[in-house]
């Protein structure tokens, strides 16, 4: 009996302290927030959300639902978090440079990272890998075979990272590896899978997607999208592309939970103070980035703007630069350099 007090003694109390700490925010949500993943469950994007989400749970003393609605390059989940009323409970998350070029390839319209509050976590890097029963040891020989034969490639689709790192490696052979086709999955696990499965030859995914089936010997990785090797425990050291490809530009791929503009201003102050408290030295985030292969770069307002803008420059103005924008950068706030 005296067991069972104790029990409920300390239930209480447990239950007491939490409402007090979430009574130190502004803003008390009463009912759940739902954060829309705009991919398929297991890509880079679901997993890293359903280790923020318990976070920011825990914190606010709301629940808080990791919602996947994957299609089209990610657009489709995204919109429908633009669309749903602006009060606060529906959020977002992806990729920073997704969200801030959609409007640039026409899959949203009028949309730009203007129509957000931003709370990054963590960096990625797309990284090449092969299937392991493949006969391409090094990223140079898998160029190789891009420019005389035919490569299948596995990506989330041209607006995904993978997408877009396939396209950058294009680029930057001047656009010879006519042998080079990709071919497009609701989200980067499917499109890992693929890879691992043998379905297609490689993919360009990112890293955060890929290094389970690399430890586990069905995947070889042969270059990661970066000027640093790679460095993973139970993975050898993977070569940055900038081995094969010296003036390859890289630039870090943001990714966060994203509020739409709109909401109650209390909702900002809360998150921001949120992140400041709980997020910006998580444990759990930083465990998940050294297990990974993801960099741990937490940041919230002004501050997460100014890191993401030079990927989001990068990505806007490769799409002119590679025929895929159907509206100028420029009349959504971007100067592209040489303009």
């Amino acid at each position: 009996m005296r067991t069972r007090k104790v029990i409920a003694l300390l239930a209480t109390t447990c239950l007491i302290a939490g409402s007090a700490a979430a009574q130190d925010y502004s803003w008390q949500p009463d009912r759940p927030i739902n954060i829309i993943v705009p991919w398929s469950a297991g890509g880079s994007t679901d997993q890293v959300t359903r280790v923020v989400a318990p976070i920011i749970e825990e914190a606010l003393g709301t629940e808080v639902v990791v919602v996947n609605q994957p299609g089209a390059s990610g657009s489709t989940g995204t919109k429908a978090a633009l669309d749903a009323p602006r009060d606060g409970y529906t959020w977002t998350a992806n990729a920073i440079a997704n969200n801030a070029t959609y409007a640039i390839t026409g899959l949203i319209e009028d949309t730009s990272i203007d129509d957000y509050h931003i709370y990054l976590h963590v960096a990625n890097a797309p990284l090449v890998s092969v299937n392991a029963d493949t006969s391409y040891e090094d990223f140079g020989a898998l160029l190789e075979a891009m420019e005389s034969g035919e490569v299948t490639v596995g990506t989330a689709g041209i607006n995904s990272s993978g997408g877009m790192a396939l396209a950058a490696i294009r680029e930057a052979a001047e656009g010879e590896l006519p042998g080079a086709r990709m071919i497009t999955y609701d989200g980067g696990n499917p499109a890992v899978i693929a890879a691992a499965s043998g379905e297609v030859n490689a993919t360009t995914q990112l890293a955060v997607e890929q290094t389970e089936m690399v430890r586990a010997g069905r995947l070889r990785a042969l270059a990661v999208l970066s000027d640093t090797p790679l460095e993973v425990e139970g993975i050898d050291p993977v070569p940055p592309i900038t081995e094969f490809m010296p003036d390859f530009e890289v630039a870090a791929d943001y990714f966060g939970v994203f509020i739409p503009t709109g909401a109650p201003q209390e909702v900002y102050d809360t998150m921001d103070q949120i992140w400041q408290d709980h997020v910006m030295e998580a444990q759990a985030l930083k465990d998940y980035a050294n297990e990974r292969g993801a960099m741990f770069a937490p940041s919230y307002g002004d501050a997460a703007r100014e890191v993401a803008m030079p990927v989001v420059i990068s990505e806007a103005c490769a799409r002119v630069t590679r025929g895929e924008a159907v509206l100028d950068p420029s009349e959504i706030g971007i100067d592209c350099p040489g303009s």
